[in-house]
């Protein structure tokens, strides 16, 4: 084992480090426990918040502590030699040697582990500190917490909870003199109760101030308490005709719907209040966002005749209905037939936001392949609001048409009829798959043979426009598909007296020099098509024959993907042999040049004589007076109790102009009230007052048309220069 005194040494650094780091997070601790403390001791559970706020110090304080304790516990006797490696080298990185048995050590590590404890008693004294922590960050803060604790405490402070209840509205009477009379009328009490309207859902509340921000078509209601009897009170909206608040029961009480923002003031025995705003909070029409599908889609063959809808509504209030609106388009040209439909969405109860996933079969409207789907969403709102998408296309494919311009520009339609058997053939076998659980072995064999037969006939009558006019040159195995023997078709052999290439002699002359030859007889160059019209029509043919082979084997499900390949192909053939002919049509006798051009004719060209006199309507005349007014106020003019009149029109003009943005031209309205007040108690004008309503007059006016001016150009001495040798 190690020295004792080297392990009480040890113990002696990890007791040192643990008080002085208990000590650094009490001091911390104490800091905000003497916060919390002052504030429940200043204002103790008078305000909540406050109190709350200092429960929350006082806890989080203990818990940090707590935490700190538990963790300064954790520190043991390895940490303190690691500690001991790092500060001191004459310990040769070895004082952990000196907690590790002597039993377990080789003769090397017990030599180190005795000069280590050697060493260190003589460098680490009994009386020296080995761990420094930075306490000042600690004590500095520690006393400014106790400063501000002491402030808290000590100091006058205005109690944080408000006297006047938060929904008592006060209102200012700029007009009123201060040297009051006691047998004055004067307004002691106003609540302002707000009804919104039904289509919010919202329950009546009272406003906490008189600057009112209510919902469309809401009802507020004033009650006005006096301190004795008025002779008028009145309610004034934008300047306008007073109304007249009715006495009731020792108040005064008036309700009234608003659907525009308004300003208005409280006129008692004629003292006007200030001004104050109603705003309107409009109600938004329901807001539609179709994800899918797109604008246009087009349902090709094969694909499901299926669409799906996902979109989501969403309502400022409430939605109360959706659905959507579909027309189906049946049949071309004049005998074109409609159906409108209305779908529902599964819109149950109100709701804020709405999501719509819906799937839409075609084949349940009744649509097949050419017909045309229009459809939009609509929905309501719990008021007036309506939304309507736009209009979405969705067209199922159809094959029957050709897309060629031959019918208009040709008497004759070149394209042969059998160029629609393909789709035929695919309706066929979609009912074979639809009947085959009804139907028995033999019956679906033989039906689905029928329908290979039928493939057989129709990819040679495709292959004479390749030159083909025998079964030959398409996949393996000659005219008939590999393993299709035996169905439907006689069984030929190489001595039955028939022509069979495929019998003959592989290894002939002529066979092997037939992949080099040039042969201008050969069937695929008897045609009238282009190389990559061929190059389709071929790869139509392949398909054929693959849907021919499965149909043979009895395996129509897997036949049916290589005719919708080969229907398609063959579409692809028919829209690239388009002919275009000319149109024959009028042509107009030539113009006689010589008569009537190059002539200078202008006589039977005439000016312009109509004349029209607009009297242009000046705007804001009172507006612009007061201007003037206030211009030769700020001279140094005079005013007369006449000046009122001036300036009560030109504030009913700025109150007309600021019902669009009430809160714009509040302080401009309130300030002109003070002005008139100092008119007639005879003061010093209010000079800020006069700034703001200048300000506010001169941003009603509309800005004045430019007139032209000569524009000054400035030239560099090189364009001066160039100037005056053109004029020599």
């Amino acid at each position: 084992m190690s020295t004792p005194d080297s392990l009480h040494t040890l113990q002696r650094i990890r007791r040192q480090y643990v008080r002085q780091k208990v000590l650094l997070y009490a001091l911390q601790a104490l800091a905000v426990v003497a916060l919390g403390f002052a504030i429940l001791y200043k204002w103790q559970v008078e305000v909540p918040v406050l109190a709350a706020l200092a429960l929350a110090l006082i806890l989080g304080a203990i818990v940090y502590f707590a935490r700190a304790w538990k963790s300064i516990q954790k520190t043991d006797l390895r940490q303190v030699a690691r500690h001991l490696n790092r500060n001191y080298p004459q310990l040769e990185d070895s004082a952990e040697f000196l907690l590790r048995p002597t039993t377990e050590l080789n003769l090397l590590e017990r030599l180190q582990q005795q000069k280590v404890a050697a060493n260190i008693q003589s460098a680490i004294p009994a009386t020296q500190q080995v761990f420094y922590l930075k306490r000042n960050p600690t004590l500095a803060a520690l006393g400014i917490a106790l400063l501000i604790a002491t402030g808290i405490v000590f100091l006058p402070a205005a109690p944080l909870a408000s006297t006047t209840p938060p929904e008592q509205v006060q209102l200012e009477f700029p007009d009123t003199p201060q040297e009051v009379a006691d047998t004055a009328v004067s307004v002691q009490e106003i609540d302002i109760t707000i009804t919104p309207p039904s289509y919010t859902g919202k329950k009546s509340y009272k406003a906490d101030q008189p600057n009112l921000r209510v919902e469309q078509g809401a009802t507020v209601s004033w009650r006005i308490r006096t301190n004795r009897p008025a002779r008028t009170l009145q309610l004034v909206l934008n300047e306008e005709k007073p109304i007249a608040v009715k006495a009731s029961n020792g108040s005064y009480t008036l309700s009234k719907a608003f659907t525009e923002p308004a300003l208005y003031h409280i006129n008692v025995n004629g003292q006007k209040s200030a001004y104050y705003t109603l705003e309107i909070i409009p109600d938004e029409a329901p807001v539609l966002q179709i994800k899918k599908p797109e604008q246009y889609t087009e349902i090709l063959f094969g694909d499901p005749q299926r669409v799906t809808l996902q979109a989501q509504l969403s309502d400022d209030y409430g939605l109360r209905d959706a659905n959507m609106i579909a027309t189906v388009a049946k049949g071309t040209g004049e005998a074109v037939k409609f159906r409108e439909e209305k779908i529902s969405l599964g819109f149950g109860k109100q709701s804020r936001t709405f999501n719509i996933n819906k799937t839409i079969d075609l084949q349940k409207l009744g649509m097949t392949y050419g017909d045309e789907l229009y459809f939009y969403v609509q929905a309501w709102d719990n008021h007036r609001g309506y939304t309507r998408s736009e209009t979405f296309f969705v067209q199922i494919e159809d094959t029957t048409i050709v897309e060629s311009m031959d019918d208009l520009t040709m008497g004759v339609n070149p394209v042969p009829e059998y160029f629609r058997s393909q789709r035929q053939i695919i309706i066929d076998t979609e009912k074979l798959i639809k009947e085959q659980k009804s139907l028995s072995r033999a019956v679906f064999e033989e039906r689905g043979n029928n329908l290979g037969v039928d493939q057989k006939l129709l990819r040679l009558r495709y292959g004479k426009f390749l030159g083909e006019e025998f079964e030959s040159g398409i996949g393996p195995g000659g005219g008939i598909p590999e393993g299709a023997e035996g169905h439907g078709e006689e069984e030929h052999f190489s001595g039955d007296g028939h022509d069979h290439p495929e019998f003959e002699d592989q290894n002939s002359a002529e066979a092997l020099l037939d992949p080099y030859l040039h042969k201008h007889d050969q069937e695929e160059a008897a045609t009238f098509f282009e190389p990559a019209v061929k190059a389709k029509l071929k790869g139509a043919l392949a398909q054929m024959w693959e849907a021919e082979l499965r149909l043979r084997t009895h395996r129509p499900k897997e036949a049916l993907p290589y005719e919708y390949k080969a229907l398609r192909m063959l579409k692809e053939v028919q829209q690239s042999t388009r002919a275009y002919a000319a149109k024959t049509g009028f042509d107009p006798p030539p113009l006689k040049e010589p008569e009537k051009r190059m002539t200078g004719d202008l006589s039977k060209i005439k000016a312009p004589t109509e004349r029209r006199t607009i009297e242009t309507e000046t705007k804001l005349p009172q507006t612009r007076k007061a201007l003037q007014w206030l211009e030769r106020q700020k001279q140094g003019g005079r005013y007369s109790q006449a000046d009122v009149a001036l300036l009560e029109r030109a504030g009913q003009e700025m109150a007309q102009e600021a019902l669009a943005k009430p809160g714009r031209y509040l302080r401009a309205m309130q300030d002109l009230r003070t002005l008139i007040a100092d008119i007639h108690a005879n003061k010093d004008l209010c000079t800020e007052c006069l700034i703001t309503i200048e300000r506010a007059w001169t941003e009603l006016l509309p800005p004045v048309a430019p007139s032209p001016q000569k524009q000054g150009t400035t030239r560099s001495k090189l364009a001066r220069g160039y100037l005056e040798e053109l004029e020599r």
